[in-house]
């Protein structure tokens, strides 16, 4: 039984990719631009308001933990550690690598890691709400794998 409760975690957690880059075109690029424009146009000061999605996500995920708890349901515990898991990629991806708002890791000379870099750089670009592109993290468009590798081809780096 613990393998499928791990595999429920492991399928939230891929699913989450999707939840999050469904959110982000779909709300935070739409309805919800109020809340996610301070991350594309900078203004002064550490936090964002779009720093208020890190609850709107962490809520169900403690809510299925604590509830599952409450009442035995080892599934919906499953459900809410995959998708604090994925909280927690997300945060240090997105925040501690891409953004560098704390500087723990540096960027990696990684192909992928740097195509991520690369596909959210591009999604950055725009400052607008719309049109827009890139909104994933963790899943990106393979033709920012293959820019990434045209470009270290032509300045003479490695694919690592």
């Amino acid at each position: 039984m613990i393998f499928a409760y791990i595999a429920v975690v492991l399928v939230t957690f891929i699913a989450m990719e999707y939840v999050a880059w469904a959110a982000h075109k779909y709300l935070m690029h739409g309805p919800l631009w109020f809340l996610h424009k301070d991350h594309h146009v900078k203004e002064p000061g550490f936090f964002e308001k779009n720093d208020a999605f890190f609850l709107i996500f962490a809520i169900p995920s403690w809510l299925c933990i604590m509830l599952g708890m409450m009442y035995s349901n080892y599934w919906a515990v499953s459900v809410g550690v995959g998708i604090a898991i994925y909280g927690i990629a997300y945060f240090i991806v997105h925040e501690v690598y891409i953004h560098q708002r704390f500087k723990w890791i540096k960027p990696s000379k990684n192909l992928y890691f740097a195509a991520i870099l690369r596909a959210h750089k591009m999604h950055h670009k725009h400052l607008v709400k719309n049109p827009g592109e890139s909104y994933g993290m963790l899943i990106i468009h393979p033709k920012y794998i293959r820019e990434e590798a045209e470009f270290r081809k032509r300045k003479g780096i490695g694919l690592i």
